[in-house]
């Protein structure tokens, strides 16, 4: 029987829940306590694998966005049990790959956000409350479900110290000049504790590639900037020709301050975002099994570099 669930909304408490749960059942997966967030909540990784190549795969940066959190956490229950099980996974011989690769995961980076969309706060919480005081300053945005923040209003994926200013020039001038349900770069780069742990677990891990996954649109994006990384081009057309999404540049107004732009600056190695789905966010669950057949062989050939 499946730990991860896909029946329900992947909420804060049961993504951490399934990470305990996950590294109880198969000794091949561990997890390391990144920080709490402003609110107390972990933000943990998951890890598998024994391998010399080490990648990062991270999920759930905006708080509607949570049907990606399972998407990481149902990569590593499958790949976990057919190692286990000396099967193959989407092709790949499971056992083999994990002797070569190590796979580090971030399932949700935002949990305050996440627990506020997902319905885990309730009207009566302190967290919910200092978010609906912001979001009355932005009533054309629905509350909660429109919620991409972290509970001090700051969007995650914009909090990078990659074009930062140029971020927040763009956002001031569409309206984001404060604290808001999505869109607001905060008071300076790194200034959340959620962006915080995530820079410097990313400089601990030191990974070969990053995956950094969102929703929606079926796109991957591969770009910062004019810098050029050999091979990223490539294999963002391979990951692209797995999934059936397609291979671009990022739009300008979104084009600076977030993690695989961070990521692509200081390493100078491939970095992506990947954004699952189609629809409005937060997409229903009924997406969830396109989704992850979509991607699962994106993460393997990920994995694989």
């Amino acid at each position: 029987m499946s730990i991860v669930r896909a029946d329900v909304p992947t909420t804060a408490k049961l993504c951490d829940d399934t990470i305990q749960a996950l590294t109880e059942r198969y000794p091949s997966c561990s997890t390391e306590l990144l920080t709490f967030t402003a609110y107390g909540r972990p933000i943990r990784s998951l890890i598998l694998g024994t391998g010399a190549r080490k990648v990062l795969f991270t999920a759930a940066h905006h708080a509607n966005e949570w049907i990606t959190a399972p998407v990481l956490l149902k990569f590593v229950e499958d790949l976990a049990q057919a190692a286990e099980d000396g099967e193959g996974l989407g092709g790949v011989d499971a056992k083999t790959l994990l002797e070569q690769v190590t796979v580090y995961t971030v399932p949700m980076v935002d949990p305050d956000g996440v627990a506020l969309v997902t319905g885990e706060l309730t009207p009566e919480d302190p967290g919910y409350a200092a978010a609906r005081e912001i979001a009355q300053s932005f009533p054309a945005i629905l509350f909660p479900t429109g919620w991409k923040a972290n509970l001090a209003g700051t969007d995650l994926n914009l909090n990078y110290p990659a074009g930062w200013l140029q971020a927040r020039e763009i956002k001031f001038m569409q309206g984001f000049d404060r604290p808001a349900p999505r869109d607001y770069v905060g008071r300076a780069p790194l200034d959340q504790p959620e962006t915080r742990a995530l820079a410097s677990y990313t400089e601990y891990v030191d990974p070969a590639l990053v995956l950094a996954f969102h929703s929606q649109g079926q796109v991957i994006y591969w770009q910062f900037d004019d810098i050029f990384v050999p091979g990223a081009e490539e294999l963002g057309q391979r990951l692209a020709q797995a999934s059936g999404y397609a291979l671009e540049d990022t739009p300008y107004n979104s084009a600076f301050a977030g993690y695989k732009d961070w990521f692509i600056q200081n390493f100078r190695r491939p970095g992506y975002t990947v954004e699952v789905g189609i629809g409005e966010n937060p997409l229903p669950l009924s997406q969830f099994d396109a989704i992850y057949r979509e991607n699962l062989p994106l993460l393997l050939i990920a994995a694989q570099g």
